[in-house]
C-alpha cells in the first residue's frame, strides 16, 4: 500500500542569533493519518509549529507542502494552501458571538453567503457547539472556548489541521469529547493532523505515529507502542508516565 505525504519537513534549522532551536530536523505526515510531535519543556515543537505554519522562515532546509515548497511563504500563504494551525492559547474574537467567531473564518475560501452560513452550522454540529452559537464566545467555560479556536481553524476545511496543545486545562471528560471530535473530522474529511500535546495518555490513544523531539533534535519516530519502548524516550522525556 502506497502512502501519500502530504507534509514533508527536511533538514529544517531554526536559529534565534546565536541560539539554535531546531537543527536538521526531519520528518513527514502523511495524508490521513494524526501524527503526534511530543517532547520536553525547550524540544523546539513550538518553533517546528511555527516553522510549518508560516510564522517563521526556516533558516535551513525545506518545508513541502502537497509537493510545493512552502519554506519562505508566510501564514496567510501557507492557509491559503490548506494548512492552518491553532494556538496554545484560544485566538478568539472574545467580545463576538461563537456564530460570529466561525463565520469570519469562511470569508477567506467560500464567497456565497448562504454556504457560509452551511459552513458555520456544520462546523458548529461537529464541535458540538450548535447550542452555543449565538451567546458572547469570552463569555464561555474554558473547554467551550478551547473548541471555538478549533473550530475556526476547522471551517475553512484544511487538509492538514495542526493543533498546538488543544487538550491543555481540559478535563477528564473533555478531553474524551475532544479525542472524538479528532477521529470525527479526520475520518469524514480525509484531513491529515498535526498534534503537538503533553497530554500522553492522549497522545497514546489517538495518535497512528509519534515523533519525538530532545533539544531541537530529531529523536525518534514509531507507533505510540514503539514510542512507548524507546530506551531514548522514556529517559529523556516519557521516564514512567506513558
Amino acid at each position: 500500500m502506497t502512502t501519500e505525504i502530504l507534509l514533508k519537513v527536511e533538514k529544517l534549522t531554526r536559529r534565534f542569533g546565536g541560539l539554535t532551536a531546531v537543527s536538521n530536523l526531519s520528518f513527514d505526515v502523511q495524508k490521513g493519518e494524526i501524527l503526534g510531535l511530543i517532547g520536553p519543556n525547550g524540544a523546539g515543537k513550538s518553533t517546528t509549529f511555527n516553522c510549518v505554519s508560516g510564522f517563521y522562515p526556516a533558516s535551513e532546509g525545506r518545508i513541502e507542502f502537497l509537493g510545493e515548497d512552502i519554506s519562505k511563504m508566510n501564514t496567510a500563504q501557507v492557509c491559503h494552501k490548506g494548512l492552518v494551525r491553532t494556538f496554545q492559547h484560544d485566538s478568539l474574537l472574545s467580545d463576538m458571538t461563537v456564530y460570529d467567531n466561525i463565520l469570519i473564518a469562511t470569508f477567506s475560501t467560500i464567497s456565497v453567503k448562504s454556504e457560509r452560513v452551511r459552513r458555520v452550522h456544520e462546523t458548529a454540529e461537529i464541535l458540538n457547539l450548535s447550542d452555543h452559537l449565538q451567546e458572547i464566545a469570552g463569555n464561555l467555560p474554558h473547554g467551550l472556548q478551547r473548541m471555538v479556536s478549533i473550530a475556526i481553524a476547522f471551517a475553512i476545511r484544511p487538509k492538514l489541521l495542526c493543533l498546538d496543545e488543544p487538550l491543555t486545562g481540559l478535563n477528564q471528560t473533555e478531553v474524551g469529547g475532544a479525542l472524538a471530535i479528532f477521529r470525527r473530522i479526520r475520518d469524514e474529511f480525509k484531513l491529515s493532523i498535526l498534534l503537538v500535546e503533553h497530554n500522553m495518555k492522549a497522545v497514546m490513544e489517538i495518535c497512528d505515529r509519534i515523533v519525538v523531539l530532545d533539544h531541537g533534535v530529531f529523536l525518534a519516530d514509531g507507533s505510540p507502542l514503539e514510542i512507548k519502548q524507546n530506551p531514548a524516550v522514556i529517559s529523556a522525556y516519557l521516564g514512567k508516565r506513558a
